[in-house]
């Protein structure tokens, strides 16, 4: 199995997210795919809150293309705040008045009209064809904490082609319900929640689940009761069968890593340069 890296959610973090591929080794000086066959898996929420959200889908994109060039694959997921965004641009016209609350509802979260204007048609048309889950090895790839998977399909395909098709339709009910889904975090962390991780890897293959949203240090202090220093690394907690890789990036200067997995579990994690500290 070639190395499979995995980063949380970006929020528009370009520069931190250079610097830390880089330390990886993953791309080179200028920005460009040098890690030739290894997989690198982003977990959603490209956008706000961050400086450049545009920068940083154009640049996951540009991976994208030069890592299948090489032999090697860069998996991006969706994240909700794709869904808030594409949900906030689809029904502009149709709702200019905002009477659905989709713009408010990414504008409270988060969204910058800057994202949404220079965005270009392809790069929405790439979130919109982001997959909800996949799977790498051992490792269940997802963006959210939440068992709001399992309402949408039975198996990794269908919970796939539901997504897809929800994101192709003008269904204003479906949209509002599958971005108010989002809010249902914590399932892996409260009581049962390995039982949910179980079902879950049951339903859609893999032995562990690696998941972004909720940021380590929330999980930690509203759930796990972990060290604060738990914050800077990824937290593996129900049984060990979840890894929690949002490093909450967008929300403090010193915040943000990414980690090698393994079939054992994290192999290696490397910090924001700016948090001084290599693993």
């Amino acid at each position: 199995m070639s190395d499979l890296w995995v980063i949380g959610d970006v929020h528009g973090a370009l520069d931190k997210l250079r610097a830390m591929l880089l330390r990886a080794g993953l791309i080179d000086f200028s920005g460009d795919w040098a890690a030739r066959d290894a997989h690198l898996v982003f977990l959603g929420d490209y956008m706000d809150r961050g400086p450049d959200g545009v920068g940083v889908v154009r640049f996951v994109r540009k991976l994208e293309g030069q890592s299948a060039a090489a032999g090697g694959r860069v998996t991006a997921l969706l994240g909700n705040h794709e869904v808030m965004l594409l949900a906030a641009t689809r029904f502009r016209r149709t709702d200019p008045q905002d009477q659905l609350g989709f713009r408010e509802y990414w504008l409270n979260n988060g969204g910058q009209e800057r994202d949404a204007e220079l965005l270009d048609p392809g790069d929405y048309g790439w979130l919109a064809e982001r997959p909800a889950l996949a799977l790498a090895g051992n490792w269940l790839l997802m963006h959210a904490d939440s068992r709001l998977y399992l309402r949408l399909g039975d198996t990794l395909d269908a919970v796939n082609a539901h997504v897809a098709a929800l994101l192709a339709s003008n269904d204003e009910d479906a949209w509002g319900e599958f971005t108010n889904a989002f809010a249902d975090r914590f399932g892996f962390a409260l009581p049962g929640g390995e039982r949910l991780a179980a079902k879950m890897l049951d339903a859609f293959g893999g032995q562990r689940i690696v998941h972004g949203h909720t940021p380590v240090y929330v999980l930690l202090d509203e759930h796990l009761h972990g060290p604060t220093l738990g914050a800077g690394a990824p937290i593996p907690y129900a049984e060990r069968l979840c890894v929690a890789m949002d490093s909450g990036m967008a929300y403090r200067e010193d915040a943000g890593f990414i980690a090698r997995l393994d079939d054992r579990g994290i192999a290696e994690v490397i910090r924001n340069p700016g948090s001084g500290t290599l693993f």
